[in-house]
């Protein structure tokens, strides 16, 4: 019977996360493709052509597995940080904090909200990349997990985001000054192998890479980093950020007056 009341919690949580943002598709889900579409534009094929191949193939080619990866972590974080830190800010959280129904459900919800935003995004970024270069998949396996666990890392990031957020304002601190560094030096534009050993090993400190390793790995056969180690790395991600908001909520922590 619990069972049930937590399996219909669950969907009307993601219910509401999934409509919250098909209300306002044309501000949630068509300017990311927009933006990357100018980034096929400027770096695909004005840049592209005077680089010409990277780790054997075309430069464009090479990019577009990091875009979609890009569109996919900025629309995951952002969707839970903005919707969560609504639900506190409005006290709606503390309604969900009271029901009979454990705090995992709550986190599920919200991360499923996000990942499916996520997923949307990357999908249509997808299909524009069609329209400038053609590529095939090399393992749709390795493309679904590595798409499932990073959206599942950037929302949990988000939904912590939102829990330490005391102010609108502290929600874009992280994206403006963490989120956006990371992703831009995080293999989206360049091979790794590139960089002088120094910045090499700095950069296998940096998430992201891994990220865009094991995506590029399952579009285009290549990767940076072993693809084993990427997955390992993600899985910790995933674990260690569900356990550290688990906890917050479990305390209560900037949720309860």
């Amino acid at each position: 019977m619990n069972a049930k009341i937590y399996w219909v919690a669950f969907c009307s949580i993601l219910t509401k996360e999934i409509q919250r943002f098909t209300r306002i598709w044309v501000q949630t889900i068509v300017p990311p493709a927009i933006t990357m579409s100018l980034y096929f534009v400027i770096f695909g094929n004005i840049i592209g052509s005077r680089v010409g191949q990277m780790a054997g193939v075309g430069y464009m080619q090479f990019i577009v597995p990091g875009l979609i990866m890009m569109a996919v972590i900025t629309n995951s974080y952002s969707n839970v940080a903005s919707s969560f830190f609504s639900a506190k800010f409005q006290r709606n959280i503390e309604e969900m904090l009271v029901a009979p129904i454990p705090n995992y459900v709550i986190i599920f919800g919200f991360i499923g909200g996000g990942m499916v935003r996520g997923l949307c995004v990357g999908l249509l970024v997808t299909l524009v990349s069609l329209f400038f270069v053609p590529f095939h998949v090399h393992s749709i396996l390795i493309v679904v997990f590595t798409v499932l666990f990073t959206s599942a890392v950037f929302s949990l990031g988000g939904l912590i985001n939102a829990i330490y957020a005391q102010s609108f304002d502290d929600i874009s601190i992280v994206p403006t000054f963490v989120l956006t560094p990371l992703t831009y030096l995080g293999g989206v534009f360049y091979s790794i192998t590139l960089l002088p050993t120094f910045w090499r090993g700095v950069s296998h400190f940096n998430p992201v890479v891994y990220m865009v390793s094991a995506f590029r790995y399952g579009f285009l056969g290549i990767q940076d980093v072993s693809l084993t180690f990427s997955f390992a790395v993600l899985s910790a991600f995933v674990v260690g950020l569900f356990l550290w908001a688990y906890i917050l909520i479990q305390r209560g922590y900037g949720l309860r007056s």
